[in-house]
């Protein structure tokens, strides 16, 4: 049962700033080490120890070890949102206007989001998938289209894996709204197969410690043609 003191426990371990620059660090997807997230912290490895204790007893984080190495990670997609949603509120509550430089025009353009993609990339597949009649959308649902089905599987994307037996049994995704667009992009299943295809066919790559996706010109090709999204002013 959700109660309010639950409810603040959790806005407390998120509210402190070590652990919200951990917990941000880690919303590319990626299984980072203690040591790793202290330097992002910018404290000790010992103090970020504690603070990684007090998020895997909320459930926020996991913990894998591999040999000598332990690796820390988000423990849910629900949790990327809430940062997400968080990150949302932060941004509008801003009141100075800020000038920012290319690294953040870049994470506003493409970046993960978890397992899935997000920025101006991520909402505008969203918006050419619905526009097309891919996808159908409520408030926090997204059903793909037996036109969709198609659509996708032509392009590569196989998501009979989800839902063999009826493809349209049950919602692809759930809806995250982008924090920096204001509008939502794919989440979930369908959210995380696309960034996968993207990242396997050449088209997005991974920046070396950053969110941030860079989209090679191929990739702007295939997204304009295939998924009619021009992104050419960017």
């Amino acid at each position: 049962m959700v109660t309010t003191v639950s409810i603040a426990k959790i806005a407390a371990l998120v509210g402190d700033v070590a652990r919200a620059s951990m917990l941000q660090a880690l919303m590319d997807g990626r299984a980072l080490t203690a040591s790793e997230l202290a330097s992002v912290a910018g404290i000790t490895p010992q103090t970020a120890s504690g603070h990684l204790g007090q998020l895997a007893r909320a459930g926020l984080i996991t913990m894998t070890k591999q040999g000598r190495h332990r690796y820390h990670h988000l423990a849910t997609a629900e949790v990327a949102r809430m940062l997400e949603s968080l990150m949302l509120v932060a941004a509008a509550g801003t009141v100075r206007r800020i000038t920012t430089g290319p690294r953040d025009q870049q994470m506003r353009l493409a970046r993960t989001c978890y397992d899935h993609i997000a920025g101006r990339l991520g909402v505008a597949l969203a918006d050419a998938m619905l526009a097309q009649n891919w996808v159908e959308m409520d408030e926090e649902d997204v059903l793909v289209t037996p036109h969709g089905w198609t659509q996708l599987g032509a392009i590569g994307i196989d998501l009979a894996e989800f839902n063999p037996s009826r493809k349209r049994a049950a919602p692809m995704c759930k809806l995250c709204l982008d924090w920096s667009e204001r509008r939502p992009h794919f989440a979930g299943r369908l959210g995380k197969a696309l960034c996968n295809h993207g990242l396997a066919q050449g088209w997005i790559r991974k920046r070396n410690g950053s969110r941030s996706l860079d989209i090679s010109p191929e990739g702007r090709r295939r997204y304009r043609d295939l998924f009619c999204v021009d992104l050419s002013d960017h």
